[in-house]
C-alpha cells in the first residue's frame, strides 16, 4: 500500500450513489495507478444504509475499504479521519471527491498527474479557470459560489480562484505538514482551510479545470449553518495559519 494513492469519499445517507460512484472509480483509477490503489469510503453512520452497501463493495473489491464512525460532525472531521487512516498505511497520494457526481470520476486521473508527474503538491480541481465550468445552478447559486471563493481570496491574499472547490489530489507530504488535529472548520470552509495551510507551508498548488455539475440523486447537504461558519470562518484563517 505504501505510496498509492487513496480516495477519500465521505458519505451521509448517499445510498442512491455510492455504488455507482465507486465502481465509476474503481473503473479510472486501474487505469491511472496500475500499480495500485485504495478506495476509502468514510460512513457518518447514515441512517439510509450507505454503510452497509460500502461494506459489501468491500468484500466485491480488494481495493475497497470502509471507515465507520459513529457520529455525525460535518464534512471536514470526516475527511481529517478519512486522510489519517490513509496516512498511516503509507499513502503516497490523497484525494478529496465527493460521492454524488458533482465531481467528475474521469478527472481523477489528471489530477493525480498533476501531483505525480507534474510536480504539484496540491492538485485543485478548479471550476473558475479556463476551461473550467458549472453546469445545472442557477445564478443565485453560482453567485454565492463565486463570490464565496473570491472573498476569501482576497482576504486571504492567495492566487486560487476556486477556494471552495472540494476535488483535490494532495501529496501525502502535504498533509502530514499541515497539523490536521488542528483544523476546525467542519463544513466548506474545510476547503479553504485546508488549501490557505498548503500554501502557507510553501507547498505548490495548481488548479486543474474541471466541470462542475449539480447531483442527480438525493439531497444536498449545504445548509446556511455551513455558510455562515465559512463567513466568520475565514477572517481568523488569515490570523491563525500564517
Amino acid at each position: 500500500m505504501s505510496g498509492q494513492p487513496w480516495l477519500i469519499l465521505p458519505t451521509f445517507d448517499e445510498a442512491e450513489n455510492i455504488e455507482l460512484i465507486v465502481d465509476a472509480a474503481l473503473g479510472v483509477l486501474r487505469e491511472a495507478a496500475p500499480e495500485g490503489f485504495r478506495v476509502l469510503v468514510v460512513d457518518d453512520d447514515s441512517p439510509d444504509g450507505t454503510g452497509r452497501i460500502a461494506d459489501r463493495l468491500a468484500l466485491e473489491h480488494d481495493e475497497v475499504e470502509v471507515l465507520h464512525r459513529a457520529v455525525r460532525e460535518g464534512l471536514g472531521p470526516a475527511y481529517i479521519a478519512g486522510f489519517q487512516h490513509a496516512l498511516t498505511r503509507g499513502a503516497g497520494f490523497v484525494f478529496e471527491m465527493d460521492s454524488d457526481f458533482s465531481h467528475d470520476p474521469k478527472d481523477l486521473a489528471r489530477l493525480l498527474a498533476a501531483v505525480r508527474d507534474g510536480g504539484a503538491d496540491l492538485a485543485l480541481g478548479s471550476r473558475y479557470v479556463a476551461g473550467g465550468a458549472v453546469r445545472d445552478w442557477g445564478l443565485v447559486r453560482r453567485i454565492i459560489s463565486r463570490g464565496g471563493s473570491l472573498y476569501a481570496a482576497l482576504l486571504l491574499g492567495l492566487p486560487v480562484r476556486d477556494l471552495t472547490g472540494g476535488f483535490k489530489c494532495f501529496r501525502a507530504e502535504v498533509l502530514r505538514a499541515i497539523d490536521l488535529p488542528s483544523v476546525q472548520a467542519h463544513g466548506y470552509a474545510f476547503q479553504v482551510e485546508l488549501t490557505n495551510r498548503t500554501i502557507r507551508h510553501g507547498f505548490t498548488v495548481v488548479e486543474v479545470p474541471i466541470t462542475f455539475r449539480d447531483r442527480l440523486r438525493g439531497t444536498s447537504k449545504m445548509s446556511t449553518k455551513i455558510a455562515l461558519e465559512a463567513m466568520v470562518l475565514v477572517p481568523r484563517l488569515r490570523r491563525r495559519d500564517r
